[in-house]
């Protein structure tokens, strides 16, 4: 039996104890700007040859000093452990390790450009490698590392170094700012052009000596429309292919290409056929293909991309998803060269597939899950990164054989255990032209049910867009909750993720079937959740979701705020902005 002290001393304890759940369980709060811009971001994952290693880099914000810093991690496989071998206080990127395994290779940022450095893995040493002018925006690595290619913005008219640096100089010192500009694009989204081009450039290590191996001018990588890295080695590092579009006037083509480079021979060959746009090549590990992604029609950017095979032997092009219904985005070989592993925008979220070269049959490996920038371990394991509406980008594996998904890395766990990040989820109502449409909606933090809360309704942009379950660092539908609303979104009619008919339903049909869609999806929420207060309802939208919320403003609605944000609000003047002219050309049908 108990006396009364140790009675009272357990009554202590189970009141702090049952306190300290209540607090834990009802008390977190709505996350802030500051605490939501300044978690950790993951990303870049690229794993050792020998599978030993991941390198990835990590991005923080600086609100005070306007500005992200990026260093680079290095996660060792059997230990599961984690360290940090980049501390600097200007931004290291790209990692990518030697074939030998024993360096790791990066870009510094200076005050003034980026260069290559090497580091041991063992953090022994670090020099610097290269000091071009004018610095290199990516580069990878030759298969003895003896090489490396460099993407540099350049003149396109200089065929040295000396001239580079003189033009750059001539054109920064001249007191004249007047431009003449006699061909399109002379501007692209937020920056002239200023007569530059990207190109490759074949760098010697050893050297030092540089040569221009994409010469012309044209941009290579692509300007617009590419993908992560458009520009691989071969395995015996004879060859490159790599992307560009030669076509007259780039402002009205979506023609991208593959081209090859013999090295010894310096000769280019154009491999691809289609009209549209072809990117993102990649060589399988015995050197026998390469696999890419296309898409069939010109001048449209938003085009199923297919998966083709390009054989290095025969010259021969096959596609292996001619009945694949949604649009392939991230491609990697199997260490075998057997299969081919590619992810597809999949209903608000990023799928992963599987292609087998002898039967051609696909199989879906994993779904429900938002993942990116894929990389092959070993025969067993894919690395990639993971996220989530209420989670920012982790490290993740996932195993082939057992078809299981583990996050390894926890930079943000700490941070965000003390917010209440609610899940979304997930509805289905009847839109436009008697159609299924996909929605979503997000209660606020610390949510009572018999409470009447505020709606925002989200538009997307593209318009062949899609609403993702990641942790969006420009809408985010956490910062929208955390002010106290309902969150809503939809993937309405002309959104990617849901076939190719259904994102082709918007072209001429800006106006209505969204709208239909959207309006729909407003009448459907009020109904079928009943914490939505019905007379007080928002909606904002960004790009096109900006035209379509200045849609709304002209049209009957049930919102009583209407948020527009560097919406489309004329479509003749967008034409004349001349960014890209194949888009409004193909949206409406002509000029």
């Amino acid at each position: 039996m108990l006396d009364f002290k140790t009675f009272l001393q357990c009554s202590v304890y189970s009141t702090l104890f049952l306190l300290f759940i209540i607090q834990f369980s009802i008390g977190k709060q709505a996350i802030s700007f500051d605490d939501f811009f300044t978690v950790s971001r993951v990303d870049n994952p690229i794993t050792s040859n020998n599978g030993a290693k991941i390198a990835i880099t990590v991005k923080k914000a600086d609100i005070k000093k306007n500005t992200y810093l990026s260093q680079i991690w290095i996660y060792e496989c059997k230990t599961k452990s984690l360290t940090q071998i980049t501390n600097d206080t200007l931004s290291s990127t790209n990692p990518v390790f030697s074939y030998d395994d024993q360096f790791l290779y990066f870009l510094k940022c200076t005050a003034n450009n980026k260069q290559i450095w090497q580091i041991n893995l063992d953090n022994s040493s670090i020099k610097q490698v290269s000091d071009i002018y004018g610095g290199i925006e990516k580069f990878i690595t030759s298969p003895d590392n003896k090489h490396f290619i460099v993407e540099r913005i350049v003149f396109p008219e200089c065929d040295n170094e000396d001239c580079q640096e003189k033009t750059d100089l001539g054109k920064k010192t001249t007191k004249t700012k007047a431009r003449i500009i006699d061909h399109l694009l002379y501007r692209h989204w937020n920056k002239w052009l200023e007569g530059k081009r990207s190109h490759l450039f074949l760098f010697n290590q050893e050297s030092k000596e540089i040569h221009d191996i994409t010469p012309g001018d044209y941009d290579t990588p692509p300007l617009s429309l590419g993908s992560d890295l458009d520009y691989q080695f071969s395995p015996d590092g004879k060859e490159v292919c790599f992307v560009s579009n030669h076509d007259d006037t780039v402002a009205i083509s979506t023609n991208n290409d593959l081209f090859l480079l013999s090295l010894a021979e310096n000769t280019i060959t154009k491999i691809s056929v289609s009209h549209g746009n072809d990117i993102n090549p990649q060589y399988s590990p015995d050197g026998k293909y390469i696999a890419y992604a296309s898409m069939e029609r010109a001048g449209f950017e938003s085009d199923r991309l297919r998966l083709l095979l390009y054989n290095r032997t025969t010259g021969e092009t096959k596609e292996l998803t001619k009945n694949f219904r949604l649009s392939v985005s991230e491609i990697i070989w199997s260490p075998s060269s057997k299969v081919i592993f590619f992810t597809s925008r999949d209903a608000g979220n990023i799928s992963l597939f599987q292609v087998s070269l002898s039967d051609k049959k696909i199989q879906c490996l994993l779904k429900d899950r938002y993942i990116k920038k894929l990389s092959i371990l070993n025969k067993d394991e894919i690395i990639c990164t993971e996220q989530s509406i209420s989670r920012p980008a982790e490290l993740a594996s996932f195993n082939i054989q057992n078809r299981e998904m583990k996050v390894l890395t926890r930079f943000n766990d700490d941070h965000l255990k003390q917010f209440d990040l609610p899940d979304y989820e997930e509805f289905w109502f009847i839109g436009a032209q008697g159609d299924s449409v996909h929605g979503f909606i997000l209660k606020p933090p610390n949510f009572q049910k018999n409470k009447k809360y505020p709606a925002v309704h989200l538009i997307h942009g593209g318009p062949q867009g899609m609403w993702s379950n990641n942790y969006n660092y420009r809408w985010n539908y956490q910062m929208f909750a955390a002010a106290g609303y309902v969150v809503y979104w939809i993937n309405f009619h002309g959104s990617t993720g849901y076939g190719q008919k259904y994102t082709d339903s918007i072209t001429g049909h800006w106006g209505d079937l969204p709208y239909e869609d959207l309006v729909k999806a407003t009448e459907y929420v009020c109904k079928h959740f009943n914490y939505i207060d019905p007379k007080n309802l928002s909606a904002a939208g960004g790009s096109y979701g900006g035209y379509m919320v200045s849609w709304i403003a002209g049209h009957e609605n049930p919102y009583k705020c209407l948020i527009c944000h560097a919406g489309v609000y004329d479509l003749v003047s967008e034409y004349g902005a001349t960014e890209e002219l194949w888009f409004p050309e193909w949206e409406f049908g002509g000029t």
